[in-house]
Parts: structure tokens; C-alpha cells; sequence
């Protein structure tokens, strides 16, 4: 007979004994259960072994989980403040620009010099574009170039005798791309 064989006899018997003391004496029937486990235990201490195994194992699937559970937390709490504070860099980098604008009202509010406002102003773009570029904008090519609905937004259609159909002969409206996304399409005019 196999120690499993004989571990599950001494279980039964133990039940058997259980069963027939509880229905005659429950209280009785509770001190002759812990002494026949007791009796089975100490008779293959390979149960107690596994009883042990059993105990460990339960700890640390209990511990495995508390982990997980405090990773979950973690990595949500990570995950609002990286949201939150996404755009911090650029914002921070557009604050510059914020303050050239206002330079510009105040020297424009105080003086007739038109010419230079318009340089001021012309400067503060290029500078605008300049941080946007970094943080990869760029204007997407359109006149010109086929239609292509992924990057042009069609707004009319015109005659043209210098291009051919289906070409972008008029941008309306630029449209960008963030890296390698439309942010904005193109809104143009194409040949028909």
C-alpha cells in the first residue's frame, strides 16, 4: 500500500471515529478528534509535513499578494502624477514666450513704432516654433503634394490647368504632426 494510500485509510478512520463519538457525545466526540489527528499525525508524520508545507505556502501566496496589491497602488499613484504633470516641461518652456508677448503689448501700448512691433512680434513666433519644434511639431507639407486624406482635410475642390487632378493646389488652414501623429489635418483646396 503507498503512504497516500495509508495517509487516506487513517484520514477515513479518523472521520469514522468522529462521526460515530459525535453523534453519541459531542463533547467527548471533540477531545477523541484532536487525539485521533493527533494519533494520524504522529502515526505518517509525513501529514504533518504537508500540513506544514501547506501553512508556509498559504503564507506566502498571502504575502505574494500584499506585493501585488501595494505594486497596483504604486504604479496608479505614478501613473495620476506622471498625468498631472505631463505638459510641466513644455509649459515651463513656454513661459519665456508668455513674457516676450507682454514685453511686446507694453512697448507697443506706449510707443507708435509699428515696424518694430512687428519684428518683436516675428521674433516671438520664431521662437514659438522653435520650442514647439523641439517638442516634435512640424507643419505638414501640402501644396503641391497628392491628396491624401490622412494629413489633408479637403474643403473644395478647384479647376486647375497647372496641376493635375487630385493635387493640393491651396492650403486654407496648415495642419501639424506631433512626431509621428496628425495633431491637425491640413484643411486645402485640391484640383478636380
Amino acid at each position: 500500500m503507498s503512504t497516500q494510500e495509508q495517509h487516506n485509510d487513517a484520514v477515513d478512520t479518523v472521520e469514522e471515529e468522529i462521526t460515530e463519538q459525535t453523534a453519541a457525545e459531542p463533547e467527548a466526540a471533540a477531545e477523541n478528534a484532536q487525539e485521533a489527528g493527533a494519533d494520524a499525525a504522529a502515526e505518517d508524520p509525513r501529514l504533518a509535513e504537508l500540513a506544514k508545507q501547506a501553512e508556509e505556502n498559504q503564507q506566502r501566496y498571502l504575502r505574494a499578494q500584499a506585493d501585488f496589491d501595494n505594486f497596483r497602488r504604486r504604479t496608479m499613484k505614478e501613473k495620476e502624477e506622471l498625468a498631472q504633470y505631463a505638459s510641466m516641461k513644455l509649459v515651463g518652456q513656454l513661459v519665456p514666450i508668455i513674457d516676450n508677448f507682454e514685453r511686446a503689448i507694453a512697448a507697443a501700448s506706449s510707443g507708435s513704432d509699428y515696424d518694430s512691433l512687428a519684428k518683436g512680434v516675428d521674433m516671438i513666433l520664431r521662437q514659438l516654433s522653435q520650442t514647439l519644434e523641439a517638442e516634435g511639431l512640424k507643419a505638414i507639407e501640402a501644396v503641391g503634394q497628392p491628396f491624401n486624406p490622412e494629413f489633408h482635410q479637403a474643403i473644395m475642390q478647384v479647376e486647375s490647368e497647372e496641376h493635375e487632378e487630385g493635387i493640393v493646389v491651396e492650403e486654407v488652414q496648415k495642419g501639424y504632426m506631433l512626431k509621428d501623429k496628425v495633431l491637425r489635418p491640413a484643411m486645402v483646396k485640391v484640383s478636380g
